[in-house]
């Protein structure tokens, strides 16, 4: 997997790495401060605003905002500048673009808003660790209706987690420099940045190295070269044998990940499902092999199969003991799984048992209850998600608005292209069917699940309003000709 440094995200230490490696490098600390502020000006020019509220805070942040009031005086705005804190106290960069600025600055108070038509959220940076409170929770509340430009992330969000430190701006454009960081993509923070402006600042491409970040945002630009597209000499095998288990009554979700699977690119794939609903299966799944099991030995025959590629235990399963059985049973077999639903709930109480058993590429796609069911981890949802991935040994995809993808080796991989519309009974059961026809396809699960979650982002988009489940499927090969096309385009 080729991972863009286009789509990297950076933690706020990571950030201030950077920003040392490039001052370290001979890049003087004002121009980046100069360069940063004058982004943040930009864009509030091109919004056509007139009388404007800059409010700076003690920090470097605060010094960007006073290069931003600069620029937007000289061109003609009317600008009210408020400050947090004792403007002796400044030092360094910011401190000397206080200096420069020859206008009023006022002491912070929601008055500073009035008569404006917008604000520059200038005071407080990514790493906020204390509740937003007193005069800037005042500020915020009166600040409901005033556009924002916020400049690295809008104060009271933690540029790491996306959680909110009680209160914080709505921003209608939030501008960031050199490279996202994760709390501008997960929820709640990302909801309330508006439209996110990444700007060159003159930070060079090769601290990049020296980091090494872990957590990039998902999408094809880090993974399109790889996707596992047919080859001329390839057949029905070579593209991979799946397994679904699938269950008794609740036939609907194996049926529809196994649809999933087929459409994503296995070449065959299998149901291994209860005798007595075979006839079910077999009226409506005409390319796939019904292959009805009484019993746990039955599915022992068909995982032996060294065809067989790849398993995913759990659609529509029950939490029973066939379920506990059958996952144990494709886990010693080495193969790579995937395990989502009810193979995922069942281990509850024997979660070490599920660990221990995981001796070959697994991922789990789990939603939050899932989650909770095998993990007691706490925190945010990237520092969750990479704990169980560490723990378990699975790479672990955890559901949502903001679905995260952390891999054992401590890898994360952010999506945030799933629209509102896959908030529907099946989706859950297509992604999962969607992975395991990646996986099938010879791909690791951290790749099959980044390359799964988009692709089902995508064809939930294409699709629009009135989606359900087995709209996916259907819609998913209008997204592979699209990425298929990108993929024409980046080689040329």
């Amino acid at each position: 997997m080729t991972n863009s440094s286009n789509n990297v995200l950076l933690t706020v230490a990571e950030m201030s790495r950077a920003d040392s490696l490039a001052i370290g490098s001979g890049i003087a600390g004002k121009d980046l401060m100069e360069a940063a502020g004058k982004a943040v000006a930009d864009a509030v020019i091109q919004r056509g605003y007139r009388k404007v509220a800059v409010l700076c805070g003690p920090g470097n942040n605060g010094g960007d905002g006073f290069v931003a009031a600069r620029y937007l005086a000289e061109v003609g705005l009317i600008v009210q500048l408020g400050f947090l804190g004792d403007v002796s106290a400044l030092k360094g960069d910011a401190k000397l673009n206080a200096e420069r600025w020859t206008g009023d600055i006022l002491s912070l108070s929601p008055a500073i808003l009035s008569g404006v038509d917008c604000i520059v959220d200038a005071l407080f940076g990514a790493g906020l660790s204390r509740e937003v409170d007193g005069v800037v929770g005042d500020i915020i509340d009166a600040a409901e209706e005033i556009p924002c430009i916020a400049v690295d992330v809008p104060s009271g969000i933690h540029g790491d987690t996306g959680e909110i430190a009680g209160k914080a701006f709505n921003a209608v454009e939030t501008v960031t420099f050199f490279r996202p960081k994760p709390g501008h993509l997960l929820l709640p923070g990302r909801e309330r940045c508006g439209v996110l402006s990444v700007v060159d600042i003159g930070i060079p491409e090769a601290v990049l190295d020296e980091i090494n970040p872990q957590q990039w945002r998902n999408g094809p630009e880090t993974w399109s070269r790889d996707y596992p597209w047919p080859e001329i000499n390839d057949h029905k095998y070579s593209r991979g044998h799946a397994v679904v288990v699938g269950g008794a009554e609740m036939t609907g979700a194996a049926r529809l990940a196994v649809q999933s699977a087929m459409r994503a690119g296995a070449g065959i794939v299998t149901a291994a499902v209860p005798t007595e609903s075979a006839i079910v299966y077999r009226l409506s799944l005409p390319g796939a092999i019904i292959h009805p099991v009484r019993d746990t030995g039955a599915f022992i025959e068909i995982v032996e199969d060294e065809r067989v590629a790849a398993c995913l235990v759990g659609p529509g399963n029950g939490i029973n003991v066939a379920t506990r059985e059958r996952t144990l049973a494709a886990l010693r077999q080495k193969l790579p799984v995937v395990i989502d639903a009810d193979a995922i709930s069942v281990f509850e109480e024997t979660r070490e048992l599920l660990f221990d058993s995981i001796q070959s590429p697994c991922l789990m796609t789990p939603h939050e209850g899932e989650f909770s069911r095998l993990f007691d981890f706490t925190g945010d949802k990237v520092s969750r998600v990479r704990e169980a991935a560490a723990r378990s040994g699975s790479t672990i995809l955890l559901k949502g608005g903001d679905t995260v993808i952390a891999a054992p080796d401590g890898k994360v991989a952010i999506n945030v292209n799933a629209p509102p519309d896959l908030a529907t009974a099946g989706a859950g059961d297509v992604l999962a069917g969607f992975a395991i026809g990646l996986l099938a396809r010879g791909l690791d699960p951290f790749e099959a699940a980044c390359m799964a979650t988009w692709i089902h982002g995508e064809a939930a988009r294409a699709f629009g309003p009135g989606l359900i489940a087995e709209d996916l499927p259907d819609a998913l090969p209008g997204v592979l000709n699209k990425l298929k096309e990108m993929k024409r385009t980046d080689i040329q």
